[in-house]
Parts: structure tokens; C-alpha cells; sequence
């Protein structure tokens, strides 16, 4: 199998993710709480890969000290995307949150390309991505617009 099968594959499986994870977070934030909805699904996500990883005998979990300091703030991320997720979606729907929350990615993704930032290697912007991206821009509006 073409290694741009699987990374379609898995690409598909982490958006279906996001799609379920967001309604899911949103049940528990609108019976207990922002707060509590994070909580709940980081605990629930540590527990879930705690088990392979102690399996593991901890993988190179000891060596945490070698990962710079600032991709250890990845988590505190998690908690943005939960905490925007859990609030948005009974506020304009679950369509409209992923949608931004897409678009978010995007624009973010297309400035790591194109300056290189966080390792990414450099893909400068070029007239034909400018007009996908003004095609998918397109598409969020249409969605989101009332």
C-alpha cells in the first residue's frame, strides 16, 4: 500500500476524531463545566494510552528532558481546543465549530510552510496554493454564514 494511502487514512481518522470529540466534550462541558470537560477527557485520554505505553516499559518517556521547552506547551493547547470546542458547538452548531476550527488550522498551517517555523520544512506560498486556500476560505464562509 502507497505510503499516501495511509497518510490519507490516518489524516480522515483524526478528523473523524476531532468531529466526535468535539460533540462528546460539549455533553460533559454543558452537564458539569468547561473545566471539568477538560479534565475529564485528558484524564481519560492519559489513561487510555497509559496502558500500551507502560507496556512499553515507558518508551523514552525518562528522556523528556531532551524535547525543547516550548513543544512541552502542546498540551495546554489541548486544552484550548477542548475548552473552544466545548463552548462553540451548542452556541452555532457542531458543522460550524469544525469548520473554524479548521480554518484556524489552516491559516496557521500555511505560515509554518511557508517560514519553516516549528521544524516544518519550507514550502513557500505560491500563486496555486493562494487560490486553494481562497477556495477552502470560500467554503468556511459559505458554512458558516447565516
Amino acid at each position: 500500500m502507497p505510503i499516501i494511502v495511509l497518510v490519507v487514512l490516518f489524516g480522515l481518522l483524526g478528523g473523524i476524531a476531532v468531529g466526535l470529540q468535539g460533540p462528546l466534550s460539549s455533553i460533559i462541558t454543558e452537564r458539569l463545566g468547561v473545566m471539568e470537560s477538560i479534565f475529564i477527557v485528558h484524564i481519560g485520554g492519559a489513561l487510555i494510552i497509559g496502558v500500551p505505553l507502560l507496556m512499553r516499559g515507558g518508551g523514552k518517556l525518562a528522556q523528556w528532558r531532551d524535547v525543547p521547552w516550548y513543544a512541552l506547551i502542546a498540551g495546554g493547547f489541548g486544552l484550548v481546543i477542548i475548552a473552544a470546542i466545548s463552548f462553540a458547538i451548542p452556541r452555532v452548531g457542531i458543522a460550524v465549530t469544525v469548520t473554524l476550527v479548521v480554518a484556524g488550522q489552516l491559516i496557521l498551517s500555511a505560515a509554518l510552510d511557508h517560514f519553516g517555523w516549528l521544524g516544518a520544512t519550507p514550502r513557500p506560498m505560491d500563486v496555486q496554493r493562494i487560490i486553494g486556500m481562497l477556495v477552502l476560505f470560500a467554503g468556511v464562509w459559505l458554512i458558516v454564514r447565516k
